[in-house]
């Protein structure tokens, strides 16, 4: 984590921890109670430069990298999982893939709105029968003379009816296998796009999370993103950044937990004196803080690696698999140190219990992580 931007990592986390609890947090039970997706703190992300972390400030960015949105994500999720899994969808798979793969007039058109808060963005991959195989996608796109005409549907796609951009898979030769898909940018309001219902969910509520139908939805063909038929190789870099940045979600959620935590602790009396006292709390606490550190380190060398340009598809997994089972363990125990309270709503523990499950699905479930580390580790 140390380097020679350190100081300016140190002044991101300020800034980000500081609108996060002044801004979000006093507001973070009234978007989990009304699950109304909280627009305006959106927009403020944008004003802050939040959404453009790592992007260039020609490109409406803030000229920071990937690590400055990790240790964003982390700052807002230990106040907020909606606000946190909103930010990685925006940020990390729908702005991610037009700047890496885009052309200059895809980037100045759709990234720097989307960097700088003034259009929602969504990346469109999951379908009913393509989830964790990605490859087996069933949406069609054909070339029909200056236009691709697009026809599927995708499912479970945060930001999904709300979103102004949205970067989608589809196959452009269905006899190629997962060298037939391509990635197309799709906008709002193009005809024959429609938005299905928003999904009723556990946790992360406040959070759009759609289905999405293309009935010949006919779109430019300088729609294309990157190459044709290079659609899997972009979307499973744009999922190892993502599996980075759920991590770090992951790791805000425990640290938000793992703090609550300690401070009932220290408050609560039971048999005349702080809970604090009993060892059965201690190592609760004692357990909790180091996974942390070690889910700390795990995600921060991924985000290092990213940047530096080195593989790290191996290492993300690994940080997605350990850091989402640590804040599972963390918040169970936050919730636990609680006891009864920490079953009512009235504390936080509760809501982060139920957002940090998502963690461990999105991004590629756990199961998954374990084959592709497997995979890796068997070539080496």
């Amino acid at each position: 984590m140390e380097s020679e931007r350190s100081e300016e990592y140190r002044m991101i986390r300020r800034m980000v921890r500081d609108f996060a609890e002044k801004e979000i947090a006093p507001r973070a039970e009234e978007i989990d109670a009304t699950d109304q997706f909280p627009d305006d703190l959106f927009r403020r992300m944008g004003q802050l430069g939040i959404l453009g972390l790592p992007f260039p400030e020609e490109y409406g960015g803030s000229g920071g990298d990937y690590t400055s949105l990790v240790i964003a994500l982390e700052e807002i999720a230990r106040v907020s999982g909606t606000m946190a899994i909103v930010l990685d969808a925006h940020t990390s798979l729908c702005c991610e893939p037009i700047y890496l793969y885009g052309t200059e007039e895809q980037k100045r058109k759709y990234l720097v709105p989307l960097a700088q808060g003034l259009k929602i963005g969504a990346f469109g991959l999951t379908e009913p029968q393509a989830g964790s195989d990605a490859g087996a996608t069933r949406t069609r796109a054909v070339r029909d003379g200056d236009e691709w005409v697009i026809n599927g549907q995708k499912t479970f796609i945060t930001n999904g009816s709300i979103a102004d951009v949205l970067v989608v898979t589809a196959k452009t030769d269905p006899e190629a296998g997962t060298r037939g898909i391509s990635s197309f940018i799709v906008e709002k309001g193009t005809p024959g796009f429609t938005p299905g219902r928003d999904e009723e969910k556990m946790g992360l509520r406040g959070s759009v999370t759609s289905q999405l139908f293309f009935e010949d939805c006919r779109i430019p063909a300088g729609n294309l993103l990157g190459k044709e038929n290079e659609g899997f190789k972009q979307f499973l870099r744009t999922l190892d950044a993502g599996r980075v940045a759920i991590s770090a979600m992951a790791l805000g959620l425990a640290q938000g937990a793992f703090e609550r935590a300690l401070a009932y602790a220290k408050e609560r009396q039971q048999f005349g004196q702080p809970i604090a006292n009993f060892q059965a709390v201690q190592w609760m606490l004692a357990e909790s803080a180091t996974d942390i550190d070690a889910a700390r380190l795990m995600i921060y060398r991924a985000a290092k690696m990213r940047q530096e340009g080195k593989r790290f598809t191996k290492e993300a997994a690994m940080a997605k698999l350990f850091a989402t089972q640590v804040s599972e363990r963390v918040c169970w125990k936050a919730l636990q140190v609680h006891g009864g309270y920490g079953y009512v709503r009235e504390y936080e523990v509760e809501r982060m219990y139920r957002d940090q499950r998502l963690c461990a699905i999105g991004e590629g479930t756990n199961e998954i992580q374990r084959i592709v580390i497997a995979r890796h580790l068997l070539r080496e």
